[in-house]
C-alpha cells in the first residue's frame, strides 16, 4: 500500500499550529476595549463641558489680584469668549489669531503656535509693568490693534487670561478673544499641544 502524498515523513519538523481561539478571551478583550473607549469619551465630554460651566459670577470692574485659580465669569466686557471648536476653526482660517498663554508657573504643554508670557495675567501690575505688557503686546501683534488676539491659561478656574484679555481691551485692541476653557478644554478635545519657551518680556 502506497503512503498518501500528504503524509509527513517521520523526520520532518513538527508543524506549528495556531492555538485555538478561546471565545471567552475574545469577548473579554472586546469588552475591555469598549470600556476604554467609553471612559475616554466621557472624559473628553466632561473636559469640554467644563468650558460651558457657569457659576453666575459677574465680571468685576477691574483686574483680579488674589486667588487666581478660582471660578471665572461667563463673559468679559469688550472681548469675545471663544469655545474650543470655534478656536480650532479660527486657527485653520486664512487670518489666524495670535495665541497668548499667560499661565504662570513652570514650563508646560500649551497650544501649538502660542506665545507664552509668563506672569502675563497678574492683576497687581504697577504702572510701569502695565506699560511693559502693552509694549510687548504691540511687538507681538506688529503694532496692529485690529489683529485678533486670543488669551488663555489653564482653564475655567484661571483668572490670569481674564486679566490679560481685559488689559488688552483697555489698551485699545479691537479683536480680543478670551479662551475661557484654556489648555484643559483643548487637551480634552484631543487636540495637539507642545512645550513653549518662556517669551522674555
Amino acid at each position: 500500500m502506497q503512503p498518501s502524498s500528504d503524509a509527513r515523513p517521520s523526520d520532518a519538523p513538527p508543524v506549528e499550529r495556531a492555538p485555538a481561539k478561546r471565545p471567552w478571551l475574545v469577548a473579554f478583550r472586546t469588552a475591555v476595549v469598549a470600556l476604554f473607549c467609553q471612559v475616554t469619551m466621557v472624559a473628553v465630554a466632561d473636559g469640554l463641558a467644563e468650558e460651558e460651566k457657569s457659576w453666575g459670577i459677574a465680571p468685576p470692574p477691574g483686574y483680579r489680584a488674589i486667588d487666581y485659580h478660582a471660578p471665572t465669569p461667563d463673559a468679559l466686557p469688550g472681548a469675545r469668549v471663544v469655545k474650543t471648536a470655534d478656536l480650532d476653526a479660527m486657527l485653520a482660517s486664512s487670518v489666524k489669531p495670535m495665541l497668548i498663554d499667560v499661565l504662570s508657573g513652570p514650563t508646560h504643554q500649551t497650544l501649538p503656535g502660542a506665545i507664552w508670557l509668563h506672569n502675563g495675567g497678574l492683576g497687581d501690575y504697577s504702572a510701569e509693568e502695565d506699560k511693559r505688557f502693552l509694549a510687548t503686546l504691540a511687538r507681538i501683534t506688529g503694532h496692529d490693534k485690529q489683529r485678533p488676539v486670543v488669551f488663555f491659561c489653564s482653564g475655567v478656574r484661571c483668572w490670569l487670561s481674564y486679566n490679560a484679555a481685559l488689559r488688552a481691551v483697555r489698551g485699545g485692541y479691537a479683536n480680543v478673544y478670551w479662551y475661557r476653557g484654556g489648555i484643559d478644554a483643548w487637551r480634552a478635545a484631543g487636540l495637539p499641544t507642545f512645550t513653549a519657551d518662556n517669551f522674555q518680556w
